[in-house]
This record gives structure tokens, C-alpha cells and sequence, in this order.
């Protein structure tokens, strides 16, 4: 897989990254069900045979338990990935997270995630929410100075908006935005994409296939079937309306991804990888025949007419939508 630098740093990454959420297991408020950490692992060191050089995980996950077990998995190797991570959703005793950029908290949180990770320095350290938003300066100030204590290598955002990055920016450059997109989740194209471009700021984007709607094997009886504590069968995207454009929209990707020997999730991320804009894509994986299935995406790309077709379909089946929302 051929490389993109981030932003303004000196971090050269693969269009591919490994998305940790699901690994961290079944604690926290957002998780995905019960996970074995030895598939997990598996499962991270196949990834990085096979060339993926960086690995996205947060603090939050499973409450520290992703970050252990990347930890775990990068422990040994000889050519170890870069590893990113993020903070702002914090916990104390009382093991309940919450909100939080103060400064202290951010620092404290810095020196857990080097722990956890068993790591000197976190390649990137990224603002997992802004909130709150009237600290978002206050947090941002405390990654600068780590990061000029040599704790951090390069410093970023996640799910900022525009008028965010312009505060942050004002004390110190951002070097990557980390926002959710995917072919049926596209409000980035407006306002972030172009401002992203405009200021040199990588754009690494998250949930590519829609939290595994369009990796072409999700069907109603699996989202039926999904652990209780799985967040996704209170999301949204997993009802109706939407679920069946959805559906429709896996089934169309794969269709697409077949004509080249390839499925429909990797048609979904090479979807998301169209857009000069986006450095990379993070794919979330639990098992390693995940990462047998999508690794093609780092090369490659759909067709002009490809494009259209997946466009076409999510146009006809949201104009409804759009008007009885409006």
C-alpha cells in the first residue's frame, strides 16, 4: 500500500488503519458486545503483516481495555505501527465516564494511555469529543505542552467542527481531524472536507462502513440478534427508515466490489477513500479474517461511474426521508 502524509506532521500512513472500539469488550457506555482478546491480537498482528502501519484506539473503549490489549499486541514486534489515541472522556473511581478537558485531567490521562500502551510517546493524541466546549482551549493548551515535553509527537481532533479547529489553531496547528463518513453518513462534504484541505489538516475518517452496515455481511436477523449491550441496535442507522437504504447500499457495493473480485465492505471503503481530502480510513476489526477480507481497499478504487451509481441510490432513497424531516 502506497503512504499519505498527515497533515503537517512527518507521520507517512496507510490509506488502511486499525479501528480498536470493538475490541475494548463490553464495558463502557458505547461498546459492541462481548470480544476474545486473543482474537483481538491475532487480529491486530495480522493487520500489520500485512502492511497496515497504524493502529486508532481511545481510552474509552472497554475503559482502558483497548489500549491494553494494543498494547499487548504491538509488545515484541520488530517494526512496530504508529499508534493513536485520543482523551476528553474520562473516569474516576466511580468507573463512570465523563466529559472532561481540563487540564490536569488531560495530562493524567496521557500518562495512563503511555502506560496502557506500554509506550515512551503516543504518535498522535487526538481530542476524542469537544466537549465541553467552552474547555476546548483549556485541553487543547495541555496537549501543546505535552506534546513539547516530548510525550506526544503530533496532536489532533476528532468530531470537531470548523468554528472548533479555528480555536484550537489559534493556540497551536492541528494536524488531523478524525470525523465519521461513509456513504451514508456524508455531512462532512460541505463545510470540513474544504476547510480540512484549505488549512493542511489530514482528515483520518471513522466508521467507513457505517459500524459494518456495509461490509456485506450484515442482514436483519444478525442486527436482531446483537448482544444486548451493543450500541448499534439503538442507532439509527440499524432502524427504519434508513435501514433499509442501508441495506439496499450494502447489497449495491457489493455488487460493485464483485465486477473486481473484492466485497462490498471494501467497495465501502474505497468509497471513502475517493476523496483527496481523506489521508485515511480506520476499519474496525475483531477477528483476523476481517483483515484478509478488506485489505485490498488500500489499493483499491472505484470508477467514475461506480461513484454515481452508489450516489444515485442513496439520492432516491433519502429524498423522502428529506422531505418529511423538513
Amino acid at each position: 500500500m502506497q503512504t499519505r502524509k498527515l497533515g503537517n506532521s512527518d507521520l507517512n500512513i496507510t490509506p488502511l488503519g486499525v479501528g480498536s472500539w470493538a475490541i475494548g469488550g463490553p464495558e463502557g457506555n458505547y461498546n459492541w458486545g462481548p470480544q476474545n482478546d486473543e482474537d483481538s491480537i491475532r487480529a491486530i498482528r495480522v493487520a500489520v503483516e500485512k502492511g497496515i502501519n497504524w493502529i486508532d484506539t481511545a481510552p474509552a473503549y472497554g475503559k482502558g481495555h483497548s489500549e491494553e490489549v494494543v498494547g499487548k499486541a504491538i509488545k515484541g514486534l520488530s517494526a512496530k505501527p504508529y499508534v493513536f489515541t485520543k482523551n476528553s472522556l474520562a473516569w474516576g473511581k466511580d468507573r463512570v465516564i465523563t466529559n472532561c478537558l481540563k487540564a490536569d485531567s488531560v495530562r493524567l490521562e496521557c500518562e495512563e494511555s503511555l502506560k496502557r500502551l506500554g509506550v515512551e510517546t503516543l504518535d498522535l493524541w487526538q481530542i476524542h469529543w469537544p466537549n465541553p466546549d467552552s474547555d476546548v482551549e483549556e485541553g487543547w493548551g495541555e496537549m501543546v505542552r505535552l506534546k513539547k515535553e516530548g510525550k506526544v509527537r503530533w496532536i489532533g481532533v476528532s468530531n470537531f467542527t470548523p468554528a472548533q479547529m479555528k480555536r484550537a489553531q489559534a493556540i497551536s496547528p492541528v494536524t488531523s481531524l478524525q470525523p465519521p463518513y461513509s456513504a451514508v453518513r456524508r455531512d462532512i462534504e460541505k463545510e470540513i472536507l474544504p476547510f480540512c484541505k484549505e488549512n493542511g489538516i489530514g482528515v483520518i475518517v471513522y466508521s467507513p462502513m457505517q459500524a459494518g452496515i456495509l461490509s456485506g455481511r450484515m442482514t436483519r436477523e444478525r442486527i436482531q440478534n446483537m448482544a444486548e449491550t451493543d450500541w448499534r441496535r439503538n442507532n439509527d442507522q440499524f432502524k427504519e427508515p434508513l435501514l433499509a437504504r442501508n441495506l439496499a447500499l450494502q447489497d449495491l457495493l457489493g455488487k460493485i466490489g464483485a465486477r473486481h473480485g473484492h466485497n462490498a465492505g471494501v467497495a465501502a471503503l474505497a468509497w471513502a477513500l475517493r476523496r483527496v481530502e481523506v489521508t485515511g480510513a480506520i476499519v474496525g476489526i475483531r477477528h483476523s479474517d476481517q483483515v484478509e477480507g478488506l485489505i485490498a481497499a488500500g489499493d483499491f478504487r472505484l470508477s467514475k461511474d461506480e461513484i454515481e451509481e452508489v450516489d444515485k441510490l442513496f439520492s432516491a432513497k433519502t429524498e423522502p426521508a428529506m422531505v418529511l424531516e423538513s
